[in-house]
């Protein structure tokens, strides 16, 4: 991969990203190194999906150790594969299971950020039912035979599923709406599809229909969304959720337990193949999987379907179960990363070194002895630290990034305080 392809408006998010410690949404493909097995196992999942099969994967690691960085990383390769993504984080607000609104605002942030490869950034929610109508347009014409035909049968495919009904109606509303160009039918629909209705009697007045998307239809709501998306003419619908330590931190042990078991709904329906082109990727910490008291493990049902295989040990790996561990980057491919980081910053002026070679084992070396092993296991710190030298270096020529290196001080990132969550409350205590 070469830096030429980067966009100069990619590289500098990309940069600014790094630099403020933040995980890149664009360009990441361009600073990856190591990860090769993980990556051709996520691969496979998502060709299983585009074929039209499911998958479950849970991708475990440190604070800091890349985990953001590796689903942003699958998005982008889920997109290059025309599978429709969305993603969110989960905080106090947003969960899998509630009972007051917290899971409807994680299905309307999921929608708010749904991404195809036309339209990455977000919003594609209105693109991908757009392409439904002119897809069914186009087999309309090339059969001579009326859209409002192909369109009823197409979304007769989706009466089988929980709220299919409504969702096929609320299709069928854009139709008529695309068909007279009524702006405000369309925004209606959107707005259903979107979870934004919050009265049954508000959405049955401007669509006609019964429901309304709430807690408890948000994964039915997604299983609609998926098989919709092959209907369109896209291959399938990825969800990546991270922060899933924010379940682990809830004090209400039945909050808690009501979140584990809609993830092994999950788990149990994309295993078993009941759930058409659609994968799950969740990023946690260990103690979100193994902690006997709170975390995934404390659901019995869960440990023995995440229990890892106990010939995978002494150096041996196995990449095919649902659970997938980041291993640290090795110091060599450290040195790969920061060689990738100096070329995309230079990237503006190819012209001229920032870096000679020699410096980035200078810097590794300094990096180790001022954070020791946590340069390798948490290397936001270090990235931070290497991105702002580059700056320096950039904006004053003569400066000299030996005596830079001596006089930089790095303090390692250290891991957010586990803060226990009232479900009654959400408030916050130590």
């Amino acid at each position: 991969m070469t830096t030429a392809s980067l966009r100069p408006r990619d590289r500098d998010a990309l940069i600014q990203s790094l630099r403020s410690g933040v995980t890149p949404r664009v360009g990441a493909r361009h600073i990856q190194v190591g990860r090769t097995g993980e990556i051709a196992a996520l691969d496979k999942d998502l060709e299983r999906i585009a074929e039209g099969g499911a998958s479950f994967r849970l991708i475990v690691g440190e604070y800091g150790s890349g985990k953001t960085f590796f689903l942003n990383l699958i998005r982008g390769a889920a997109m290059e594969r025309q599978i429709v993504v969305a993603h969110a984080d989960l905080n106090p607000g947003r969960r899998l299971h509630a009972s007051g609104g917290e899971a409807r605002s994680l299905y309307a942030e999921l929608m708010k950020n749904l991404a195809s490869r036309t339209k990455p950034e977000g919003g594609a929610l209105n693109t991908v039912v757009e392409k439904f109508i002119t897809t069914a347009l186009a087999e309309a014409r090339k059969a001579a035979r009326k859209p409002e035909d192909i369109i009823h049968e197409k979304l007769e495919a989706l009466s089988e599923l929980v709220m299919g009904y409504d969702f096929a109606t609320v299709i069928a509303a854009y139709w008529r709406a695309y068909e007279k160009d009524d702006d405000t039918l369309k925004a209606n629909a959107i707005r259903w599809l979107r979870g934004e209705f919050s009265a049954k009697t508000d959405a049955r007045a401007a669509l006609g229909v019964r429901e309304i998307i709430g807690d408890a239809a948000l994964y039915d709501q997604l299983k609609l969304l998926a098989r919709f998306t092959r209907l369109a003419g896209d291959k399938g619908l990825l969800i990546c959720l991270d922060e899933l330590v924010n379940l682990y931190k809830l004090a209400n042990p039945q909050a808690r337990n009501g979140n584990y078991e809609q993830i092994l709904r999950i788990l149990n329906d994309l295993e078993q193949g009941n759930v058409e082109g659609l994968g799950f990727i969740l990023g946690g910490t260990p103690e979100f999987l193994t902690d006997p008291r709170r975390g995934l493990y404390s659901y019995p049902a869960l440990q023995s379907r995440l229990a890892e295989n106990p010939y995978a040990r002494d150096g041996l790996i196995d990449l095919s179960g649902p659970v997938i561990r980041l291993d640290n980057l090795s110091r060599d491919q450290f040195g790969q990363l920061l060689g990738k980081l100096s070329q995309v910053y230079q990237g503006a002026q190819p012209q001229r070194v920032l870096l000679p070679d020699t410096a980035i084992p200078a810097f590794i070396a300094h990096s180790e002895q001022r954070l020791g092993e946590a340069a390798f296991r948490t290397p936001r710190t270090t990235i931070k630290a290497f991105v702002g030298l580059l700056a320096v270096l950039e904006q004053n020529e003569a400066a000299d990034w030996r005596v830079l290196l001596e006089q930089t001080e790095m303090e390692a990132d250290e891991p957010r305080a586990v803060m226990e969550v009232s479900d009654e409350r959400a408030s916050f205590t130590l």
